[in-house]
């Protein structure tokens, strides 16, 4: 059965760990490991603008003596005339994997379902996972361990961030915290799946509508833009609604004193995060924006591995 990467709960606790390892390994031999070499060709779609995804993807891709073939919905068949099955045939007969960045969770499921070759979700509506590895690998680095470390994600609890870091942060055995306004909870299902799985990892999952509770003595501040590509028009109502939930030093202050800030950027400073935050000495966004390239290396070692032992029929 091909291994895909399409929500952060795609993998085991034990499967997290081994390709954080991994991440680790190959951040300090950076082109030690070059399994695509030949080239092979990994195709690269985007949905949506990108600067940190198409970088990254692009770079790991070569650093991995691979080919990137970046692709344009807007350019391409996928943009209105094929369906993403469809889509998935043609390219896995020429494609060692296949990433998209998309809108609709269900578009990658289809992917999915109709290809033979691994699928990544370099983002959709629902989840980011791929940037959470890079999250989870910036923690371990700073903290020396994910179980037990407690983080607070503030603003929009309906976002791909917030729900992926209830599902990675559950599957790491994280206490993870999410604070939100009325009316943008995450997803109840995922909400329960988070809960299930910290119940068995020993996480836990709470969510709450007030931002400084959710902050005190954690060991990590999260936060996302209000935002998000697509939800533009909505600017006024989302500035008001999140006004309590900015990211600023006097909300820092009621973490650990040794806590700190993660943001996957773009950032908004005087929105979600004031400017001494994100450019002060608790912010470490730059150790996480240079973890996707090593983390989503490791992942794409992980599942082409897999892929092509399970054609070679081991």
């Amino acid at each position: 059965m091909t291994r895909h990467f399409l929500r952060d709960d795609d993998i085991t606790p034990a499967e997290q760990t081994e390709i954080l390892d991994l991440a680790i390994a190959m951040k300090a031999d950076r082109y030690g490991s070059r399994p695509l070499a030949g080239p092979q060709t990994v195709a690269v779609i985007f949905d949506k603008s990108s600067t940190r995804t198409r970088v990254s993807f692009a770079v790991g891709i070569a650093d991995l003596g691979g080919q990137p073939l970046i692709i344009s919905t807007a350019n391409s068949q996928l943009g209105g005339k094929e369906t993403p099955s469809d889509t998935a045939r043609v390219l896995e007969r020429m494609v060692a994997a296949i990433v998209w960045r998309t809108y609709a969770q269900a578009g990658l499921e289809e992917m999915a379902a109709g290809t033979t070759v691994p699928v990544v979700n370099a983002l959709s509506d629902d989840f980011h996972p791929c940037q959470l590895l890079a999250d989870l690998l910036t923690i371990r680095e700073h903290k020396g361990s994910l179980q037990g470390t407690t983080v607070a994600f503030l603003g929009d609890g309906r976002s791909n961030m917030a729900q992926s870091y209830l599902l990675a942060g559950a599957n790491a055995g994280m206490n993870v915290r999410l604070a939100c306004p009325a009316g943008f909870s995450p997803d109840p299902a995922v909400v329960a799946d988070a809960t299930a799985l910290a119940g068995k990892t020993g996480g836990s999952i709470t969510v709450l509508d007030d931002p400084g509770e959710a902050v005190t003595g954690v060991d990590v501040v999260v936060t996302d833009t209000w935002v998000s590509m697509g939800k533009e028009e909505e600017k006024a109502q989302r500035l008001a609604t999140f006004a309590g939930y900015q990211v600023d030093q006097a909300l820092m202050a009621k973490a650990a004193s040794d806590a700190i800030f993660l943001h996957c950027l773009p950032a908004d400073r005087g929105y979600e995060v004031a400017a001494e935050v994100i450019d002060g000495p608790q912010s470490v966004i730059w150790d996480e924006s240079e973890n996707r390239l090593h983390a989503q290396k490791a992942l794409m070692v992980w599942l082409v591995e897999r892929a092509e032992r399970r054609q070679a029929g081991g």
